[in-house]
Protein backbone atom coordinates (compact mmCIF):
# COMPACT_ATOMS: atom_id res chain seq x y z
CA UNK A 1 0.00 0.00 0.00
CA UNK A 2 2.89 2.49 0.67
CA UNK A 3 4.79 1.74 -2.47
CA UNK A 4 1.96 2.48 -4.62
CA UNK A 5 1.18 5.41 -2.73
CA UNK A 6 5.03 6.21 -2.88
CA UNK A 7 4.63 5.45 -7.19
CA UNK A 8 1.94 7.79 -7.02
CA UNK A 9 3.58 10.78 -5.71
CA UNK A 10 6.58 10.15 -7.67
CA UNK A 11 4.26 10.21 -11.00
CA UNK A 12 2.97 13.29 -9.95
CA UNK A 13 6.35 15.03 -9.44
CA UNK A 14 7.39 13.65 -12.65
CA UNK A 15 4.20 15.21 -14.33
CA UNK A 16 4.57 18.77 -12.71
CA UNK A 17 8.58 18.49 -13.87
CA UNK A 18 7.41 17.39 -17.88
CA UNK A 19 5.06 20.26 -17.48
CA UNK A 20 7.56 22.92 -15.65
CA UNK A 21 9.75 22.08 -19.09
CA UNK A 22 7.02 22.50 -21.34
CA UNK A 23 6.31 25.65 -19.89
CA UNK A 24 10.09 26.95 -19.74
CA UNK A 25 10.39 25.93 -23.36
CA UNK A 26 6.37 27.62 -24.98
CA UNK A 27 6.13 30.62 -22.31
CA UNK A 28 7.12 33.78 -24.45
CA UNK A 29 9.45 36.13 -21.32
CA UNK A 30 11.32 35.72 -18.74
CA UNK A 31 8.34 36.02 -15.91
CA UNK A 32 6.10 33.66 -17.54
CA UNK A 33 9.27 31.20 -17.67
CA UNK A 34 10.27 31.85 -14.21
CA UNK A 35 6.63 30.89 -12.69
CA UNK A 36 7.00 27.73 -14.83
CA UNK A 37 9.80 26.99 -13.28
CA UNK A 38 9.34 27.86 -9.89
CA UNK A 39 6.16 25.84 -10.35
CA UNK A 40 8.21 22.83 -11.28
CA UNK A 41 10.36 22.95 -8.59
CA UNK A 42 8.56 23.51 -5.75
CA UNK A 43 6.06 20.62 -6.41
CA UNK A 44 7.71 18.16 -8.99
CA UNK A 45 10.92 17.90 -6.43
CA UNK A 46 8.86 17.70 -3.38
CA UNK A 47 6.48 15.19 -4.55
CA UNK A 48 9.08 13.20 -5.74
CA UNK A 49 10.52 13.93 -2.41
CA UNK A 50 7.50 13.21 -0.22
CA UNK A 51 7.67 9.46 -2.94
CA UNK A 52 10.83 8.75 -1.58
CA UNK A 53 9.98 9.34 1.71
CA UNK A 54 7.12 7.17 1.70
CA UNK A 55 8.93 4.38 -0.22
CA UNK A 56 11.77 4.63 2.12
CA UNK A 57 9.39 4.59 5.26
CA UNK A 58 7.88 1.24 3.86
CA UNK A 59 10.95 -0.46 3.23
CA UNK A 60 12.17 0.53 6.73
CA UNK A 61 8.97 -0.55 8.76
CA UNK A 62 9.80 -3.78 6.71
CA UNK A 63 13.32 -4.57 6.79
CA UNK A 64 14.32 -2.44 10.29
CA UNK A 65 17.40 -1.29 7.76
CA UNK A 66 18.77 1.56 9.09
CA UNK A 67 20.33 3.00 5.40
CA UNK A 68 16.06 4.17 5.26
CA UNK A 69 15.77 6.20 8.09
CA UNK A 70 18.91 7.80 6.40
CA UNK A 71 17.64 7.84 3.24
CA UNK A 72 14.52 9.51 4.73
CA UNK A 73 16.14 12.04 6.55
CA UNK A 74 18.16 13.51 3.81
CA UNK A 75 15.40 13.80 1.51
CA UNK A 76 13.59 15.96 4.27
CA UNK A 77 16.44 18.29 4.51
CA UNK A 78 16.70 18.62 0.41
CA UNK A 79 13.01 19.49 0.67
CA UNK A 80 13.82 21.93 3.83
CA UNK A 81 16.40 23.73 1.76
CA UNK A 82 14.25 23.72 -1.26
CA UNK A 83 11.76 25.66 0.74
CA UNK A 84 13.86 28.36 1.68
CA UNK A 85 16.58 28.68 -1.82
CA UNK A 86 13.41 28.09 -4.46
CA UNK A 87 11.52 31.08 -3.72
CA UNK A 88 14.54 33.22 -2.89
CA UNK A 89 16.47 32.50 -5.90
CA UNK A 90 12.99 33.29 -7.94
CA UNK A 91 12.77 36.36 -6.18
CA UNK A 92 16.45 37.49 -7.25
CA UNK A 93 16.13 36.25 -10.59
CA UNK A 94 12.59 38.09 -11.25
CA UNK A 95 14.12 41.36 -9.58
CA UNK A 96 17.90 41.22 -12.00
CA UNK A 97 15.06 40.78 -14.74
CA UNK A 98 13.39 43.86 -13.69
CA UNK A 99 16.40 45.83 -13.13
CA UNK A 100 18.13 45.34 -16.50
CA UNK A 101 14.54 46.88 -18.48
CA UNK A 102 13.20 43.27 -19.09
CA UNK A 103 9.24 43.73 -19.29
CA UNK A 104 6.70 41.64 -19.69
CA UNK A 105 5.89 40.47 -23.12
CA UNK A 106 2.23 41.83 -23.14
CA UNK A 107 3.27 44.89 -20.48
CA UNK A 108 1.61 48.21 -21.17
CA UNK A 109 1.45 49.74 -17.23
CA UNK A 110 4.81 48.69 -15.16
CA UNK A 111 3.22 49.85 -11.81
CA UNK A 112 6.58 48.80 -10.04
CA UNK A 113 8.65 51.52 -12.28
CA UNK A 114 6.21 54.05 -11.69
CA UNK A 115 7.15 53.61 -7.88
CA UNK A 116 11.36 53.61 -8.12
CA UNK A 117 10.29 56.73 -9.97
CA UNK A 118 8.48 58.38 -7.19
CA UNK A 119 11.53 57.53 -4.23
Amino acid sequence: MIETAAMICIGIGILFNTLGVVGILRFPDVYTRLHAETKMTTFGTIFLALGVILYAGGMLAGTNDSQYLTLAIHTAIVVIALAFTNATGSHAIARAAHRSGQLPDPSVVDRLMEVQKHD
